[in-house]
């Protein structure tokens, strides 16, 4: 079945192959695959972005990202969606963005939402939708059982990452990681103060998205913390630096203060045969096996003696468990065999959910 499919983004984060965020990089692989496939792929995301298909650039000009400019945003999707679903006729709408409620398109073409991010940063009445044929999906167990009670769920499909595209040669060397967005929530302060227990060298490397809130804390909690040599921040980094980075360093840090519903770093750390310490919290337990891949911790100081706990982790057991269950080509078969039958949907939504979560 040739699918035509009509992707939307994040407003505010430019999707891409060196995307920084989560939902950004899972939906430049679906887009990627789709076309490959020979699929219609029809891509709505922000100034910035790179797509395989036909990507609707949508403009972002504003020096501080704000409430104001996020309304901008969604009301252009809003005319961006229209005008699309006016020129093309799509077998399914995939949205992976927090705000997808602002711009739900109108009765048409099944929609499946991949909730990306914690439950309760949604509001509670997207569980609820009236609009027909609307599906919600989940990228992990734990973050399905967070949910409320919903008729609109799907079974989850956990997030996977490129396994061979991640395979390298590269000799380990003596120093520890952190690596993703720069805000509050992730806790890199928490890495940084790990490490200097610890005494071991930290390198952080990121993107600081343009938030008064995540400036706020790099200025406040990161910078005091960094020493330009053995803790030292790096910015953001591509596909290949990050790889390298990844594959050399004796574990991957993870302090963060949110319940992860997925961690696509910390899959990325395992297939390049790099333990992961993290903080027990979300899906992180589902994806980090205690005393083999890596460590669950708590705090910093279990942090720290887990970063030289580590060293006694083999490598080949992390890239094996890698490929066995974050391989990317299973996520994406997941989701087009899904796309195939919501597109098929003459199907009620009690039918099509199956499995669904019910309390």
């Amino acid at each position: 079945m040739r699918l035509s499919v009509l992707s939307i983004a994040y407003p505010l984060a430019p999707i891409g192959p060196d995307a920084a965020g989560g939902s950004e990089q899972i939906l430049s692989q679906l887009d990627h695959r789709l076309v490959r496939d020979g699929h219609n792929s029809v891509v709505i995301a922000c100034q910035g972005s790179r797509a395989e298909g036909r990507l609707i650039e949508i403009p972002l000009d504003a020096a501080e990202l704000d409430d104001e400019v996020r309304a901008t945003a969604q009301q252009r999707y809003r005319a961006a969606i229209r005008q699309a679903l006016a020129r093309w006729d799509f077998d399914l709408i995939h949205m992976h963005s927090l705000d997808f409620h602002q711009y739900l398109p109108p009765e048409g073409p099944p929609v499946l939402i991949t909730l990306h991010l914690p439950p309760d940063w949604y509001p509670e009445n997207i569980f609820h939708l009236d609009r027909p044929k609307t599906w919600l999906q989940c990228v992990s167990a734990s973050q399905l059982r967070s949910c409320p009670p919903s008729t609109a769920l799907l079974p989850p499909i956990e997030n996977g990452v490129p396994i061979d595209r991640l395979a390298t040669h590269v000799r380990k060397r003596n120093f520890a990681l952190a690596l993703g967005r720069v805000c509050p929530e992730k806790g890199f302060h928490l890495a940084l103060e790990a490490a200097q227990l610890a005494e071991f060298p930290l390198v952080v490397a990121g993107e600081i998205f343009r938030y008064r809130s995540h400036e706020d804390y790099y200025q406040r909690e990161m910078l005091p913390r960094l020493d330009g040599r053995y803790r030292r921040f790096i910015g953001p980094v591509g596909f290949a630096r990050k790889r390298r980075l990844l594959a050399a360093a004796r574990c991957l840090l993870i302090p963060s203060l949110v319940r992860e519903t997925s961690s696509l770093v910390a899959m990325e750390a395992l297939a390049c045969g790099t333990p992961v310490v993290a903080y027990s919290t979300g899906a992180l337990p589902e994806i980090v096996e205690h005393g083999r891949t890596g460590f669950l911790v708590d705090n910093p100081r279990e942090m720290a003696r887990a970063i030289h706990d580590a060293a006694k982790l083999d490598p080949a057991v992390c890239r094996a468990a890698a490929r066995e269950r974050f391989s990317a080509d299973r996520m994406i078969g997941q989701y087009l065999s899904l796309y195939e039958r919501l597109a098929r949907s003459g199907a009620s939504r009690t039918a099509e959910a199956g499995a669904s979560h019910v309390g």
